[in-house]
């Protein structure tokens, strides 16, 4: 753009605004060494301006965001946030980058690489968006309030409750570890959830090679204090496994050689496998490295308690209890519902369920102006044969008390947005079109099938309804999805754009939500991962571990709060590898110095 073009456009912007204020603009032309000043003078009436900012504002909808994970700030960095008054409460100022958090534990990522101040996100928006760093805990729905605390102890003078009132409310306050109230796991064992808690299992894996090499100590002793135990063979424990044991045996063998032969990594797996949600292929895969790497791996175990010196569980197979001494447990089994979550639930009718229930357009059920995404909910699919009666008749234009293919067809679109569980059904039939369905007893095509057909064409779609998982993936794209909705509330609401309502008339106003399988990774150190990726790929080894730190390289940069990884990181993960000893041993020995 050349200058000239620049401040012609200029002068069209200020164009019309009315008298008495005067605006300097200064242009500096690095490149060229020298500078441009224009200046400019338009009339501007201040006391006109302020009052119809003021009449402006008030007419804005006030949007409250609880939470600043991957959902929260998925739904900021989309939201037209000049159409809406926006406030964000969290009791955590920054964003993490979950994936790499077990990285962390170990060095081989730093603690700042991963996370963003919420002030910085959010200053980049055009628009105000508030940020409380507090703590909500309690939602008043009945008054559309919020009863919230400021939970850092201090001795800061004032108040620290304050309440909040909303005409939206976003729930995007993630979940809490679940210890399936387990005796001593609150007290002794450390969880991986936090970038705190990342910090801390640092801390307290250096503090065990410490106590370990301290003289008078039996052999027995130091193998105690160098026994590491993973409870929970998900993805997450999986992970610091292999990042523990590529830490122990590239670092810290180098730091303490007196006790490299007395550690122990053991993951306890209450199920029959460790990474069972993947592929059978990628958890026998996983299975043999850590058979290779030394690390015990005890599935059909149930931790039934965890003391300050032993963990003890319950073996399914044969029925005994046994006990085994430990020097650090990690506990990573699972997530549940957060108090302030629960007791909101109980307000609205839903305090039998585990996790707060939405409809496909992440709408709460039975709270209005409400809506939840991430961990905190799940999404209440609407059965097809809720509705089938309705489908069929509003399908049968002609009232026949049957319908042909070409009626079938025509609402064909709207059932498979509405009910996607029907498309999941015909691709675990190989079938290719809803009409396939169409056949009589003997699985013959016919040309019309009338209502108790087509219940019978339909009668197991449902049972391929499934619930998203509790991961980043699917929050970030929550976020994204209801950040276009809030976009499009207006402009819609007279035009919708979903599918057709088979109970009522007119369409639904928005498409309602569609997850998006992007597939998902297991890095199983020792520069292995496995990946299970859409199209039933699977892919194991030296390679996959490459396009893991591509994901994640990409996903970093180009991620919800515009992380970015460290310089040095970056380098050595994609183009550099046999940096990878020398780094996270300068990295360890400045740990050391920090510690």
């Amino acid at each position: 753009m050349t200058i000239l073009s620049f401040f012609t456009r200029a002068s069209r912007a200020f164009n019309g605004y009315p008298a008495s204020s005067k605006l300097l603009l200064l242009c500096t032309l690095s490149l060229s060494g020298g500078g441009v000043v224009a200046y400019s003078e338009a009339q501007v009436d201040a006391s006109k301006t302020s009052v119809q900012v003021n009449e402006k504002d008030c007419k804005k909808k006030r949007v409250v965001v609880l939470g600043t994970g991957w959902a929260g700030i998925s739904f900021l960095k989309d939201l037209d946030v000049s159409a809406y008054d926006v406030q964000v409460v969290s009791p955590r100022n920054y964003f993490a980058f979950t994936p790499l958090l077990p990285s962390v534990t170990c060095g081989t990522v730093e603690a700042r690489s991963i996370v963003e101040p919420v002030r910085n996100i959010i200053k980049k928006r055009n628009g105000e968006i508030q940020f409380w760093e507090a703590e909500c805990m309690k939602i008043d729905a009945a008054n559309k309030k919020l009863l919230c605390r400021y939970t850092v102890e201090n001795n800061l003078v004032g108040n620290d409750e304050f309440s909040l009132e909303y005409d939206y409310l976003v729930i995007a306050v993630g979940a809490q570890v679940n210890t399936f109230n387990t005796p001593g796991v609150l007290e002794n064992c450390h969880f991986l959830k936090e970038v705190e808690d990342a910090q801390k299992i640092r801390r307290s894996v250096i503090d065990c090679f410490e106590k370990a090499v301290l003289p008078g100590l039996s052999e027995e002793e130091r193998r105690i204090n160098l026994h590491f135990v993973i409870v929970g063979g998900g993805p997450t424990g999986v992970e610091f496994a292999a990042e523990l044991h590529d830490f122990v045996q590239e670092d810290l063998v180098n730091l303490y050689p007196s006790v490299k032969d007395l550690v122990k990594i053991t993951v306890i797996q209450s199920g029959d496998h460790i990474l069972n949600m993947f592929d059978e292929r990628i958890s026998s895969f996983a299975e043999q490295k850590f058979r290779r790497d030394g690390i015990e791996v005890q599935t059909g175990s149930r931790v039934i308690s965890v003391s300050d010196k032993e963990t003890t569980m319950k073996l399914k197979a044969k029925g005994e209890i046994c006990s085994v001494p430990h020097g650090l447990v990690v506990w990573s089994t699972g997530v549940e519902t957060r108090p302030f979550v629960k007791d909101f639930m109980g307000q609205i009718g839903q305090a039998n369920r585990r996790v707060l229930a939405t409809d496909e357009w992440l709408r709460v059920k039975g709270c209005e102006d409400v809506y939840a995404l991430g961990d905190c909910a799940t999404i209440n699919q609407r059965k097809v044969m809720e509705d089938i009666t309705a489908i069929f008749k509003a399908a049968d234009k002609d009232n026949s008390g049957f319908l042909t293919v070409e009626e079938f067809k025509d609402v064909i679109d709207d059932i498979l947005e509405r009910y996607p569980q029907v498309e999941h059904y015909l691709k675990s039939k190989h079938l290719r079109d809803v009409t396939d369905l169409m056949k009589d007893s003997e699985g013959n095509d016919i040309d019309k099938v009338d209502i108790e057909g087509f219940k019978l064409a339909l009668c197991q779609a449902d049972s391929q309804v499934k619930n998203l998982p509790a991961t980043a993936q699917v929050a970030a794209q929550q976020g994204a999805y209801l950040s276009k909705c809030f976009n499009r509330k207006y402009k819609w609401k007279d035009n919708p754009e979903g599918p057709r309502r088979f109970r009522g008339s007119g369409r639904h106003q928005f498409h309602p939500f569609q997850y998006k399988h992007l597939g998902q990774f297991a890095p199983l150190g020792g520069e292995q991962a496995a990946a299970e990726l859409p199209g039933d790929w699977v892919s194991m080894g030296h390679s996959t571990q490459w396009l893991w730190y591509s994901q994640t390289s990409e996903l970093a940069y180009s991620g919800v709060g515009g992380i970015r990884l460290d310089s040095k990181i970056h380098f050595r993960k994609r183009f550099k590898p046999y940096l990878r000893q020398q780094q996270r041993t300068l990295s360890m020995k400045m740990a050391l110095w920090a510690i």
